[in-house]
């Protein structure tokens, strides 16, 4: 759909185009034309501001050029949390509606009771190694730590690609030292593909905290599902993780460090709360229903008012 001329082929098909991925790898000129396209057929835009910096990029010019070209068009702008709507006001001057994620975890698992396991779980999930990951610092804290958490182990996750020599995606530098710290039983390894959906709440629930190993970012809808199944999250203070739901904060460090909470306290300090406090953040199956629906009428609303400013100005 941002391909140009898709607009103009497709016009006659839709009545307003809602952005909110996919727009990594175009560039801001073409963005640019694909604006002045549906400006000439007035079809309004409305664009959900998910990520400020992305997660797949190195460098945030890229993303801020693009973000700024749909941000000056858009007829509405939405994003999940006040954070991110006063970043979004700061930088390009634009009003953000504030309008939550919805539940990502659907029933019957929504509301299926979790299953106690035994000992104190941590897991980082390593995954296929995004720019803003770096897991490793993560996981030596966390290693160092243990022996302040009676009864704690750390289970680490990597997908095969990562943790295999010689694959495009291997990380020379993570995969050794992981299998260094398995074969000393210092971590709990796994190394596997892509979770399915059930495989992965099943992991989740296995967990009783979950770090993210984020160096940047915005939001997380790893915490989202976290939240729904009731394993507690350790997010870095780089972004708007907090603003999503509770979750015990971590100092994040380098000059990558985003808009965001800042000032919050070292891992270590955050994993010596988890396991002292154990807190209990599951989401309420019925209030997320309630959430998802309002979610709902807040976006029909929303296409309504951008449909009647665009009848009012053609009239």
């Amino acid at each position: 759909m941002l391909e140009p001329g898709w607009v103009d082929e497709h016009a006659g098909e839709f009545d307003v185009m809602h952005v909110h991925f996919g727009f990594d790898a175009v560039s801001p000129d073409e963005l640019a034309d694909v604006v002045a396209s549906l400006r000439r057929h007035r079809r309004p835009l409305v664009v959900t501001v998910h990520d400020l910096r992305n997660p797949h990029h190195h460098d945030r010019a890229l993303h801020d050029a693009q973000l700024g070209v749909l941000l000056d068009a858009a007829d509405a702008v939405l994003t999940l949390t006040p954070g991110a709507a006063a970043e979004i006001e700061l930088r390009w001057g634009r009003a953000a509606r504030v309008v939550p994620h919805p539940h990502v975890v659907e029933e019957p698992r929504l509301s299926q009771p979790r299953v106690a396991g035994s000992g104190f779980v941590i897991g980082v999930h390593a995954k296929s190694l995004r720019a803003g990951m770096d897991p490793l610092p993560v996981i030596e804290e966390i290693v160092a730590t243990l022996p302040d958490l009676p009864g704690a182990r750390l289970r680490v996750d990597a997908h095969t690609d990562v943790m295999t020599p010689g694959h495009p995606r291997h990380v020379t530098d993570l995969e050794p030292r992981l299998r260094e710290l398995a074969a000393r039983d210092e971590v709990d390894l796994h190394v596997h593909d892509y979770f399915s959906d059930d495989e992965l709440w099943d992991y989740l629930q296995s967990l009783d905290v979950s770090v993210l190993p984020y160096r940047f970012g915005t939001h997380s809808g790893w915490l989202e599902a976290c939240h729904d199944l009731g394993t507690t999250v350790v997010a870095p203070d780089c972004g708007h993780y907090a603003d999503q739901g509770p979750c015990l904060l971590y100092g994040a460090s380098g000059a990558t460090r985003s808009t965001g909470e800042g000032g919050a306290p070292p891992l270590r300090e955050a994993l010596l709360a988890s396991h002292r406090d154990r807190p209990s953040w599951r989401a309420d199956p019925a209030q997320r229903r309630r959430e998802r629906h309002e979610i709902s009428r807040v976006h029909e609303q929303v296409y309504a008012a951008v449909l009647a400013d665009v009848a009012s100005r053609s009239a």
